[in-house]
């Protein structure tokens, strides 16, 4: 299988929408400065939901390039799941 394509697109909620073919994932995205947060490697393994459990380093790869092209900081953050929906 190849590497697995991910869709950003921001929400109004303050939410980052993360999809693929294989479900989505939604980050917190606070407006007021924008940023994205994102769980540790650890945390991700801990509270991804199980098909995106062995995606992460694609999906951390694809999600710095989008925000590096959006000029917008990604933060790894241990509580970053907290705003994690699955």
């Amino acid at each position: 299988m190849g590497q697995m394509q991910f869709i950003f697109q921001p929400r109004w909620k303050e939410q980052l929408v993360c999809q693929c073919e294989l479900g989505q994932i939604i980050l917190d995205m606070p407006m007021g400065i924008v940023s994205v947060y994102v769980p540790t490697k650890d945390a991700w393994l801990e509270v991804a939901p199980i098909w995106a459990v062995p995606l992460w380093n694609s999906f951390l790869e694809q999600l710095t390039a989008w925000c590096e092209s959006q000029k917008i900081p990604l933060h790894l953050d241990d509580d970053g799941y907290r705003g994690l929906k699955l």
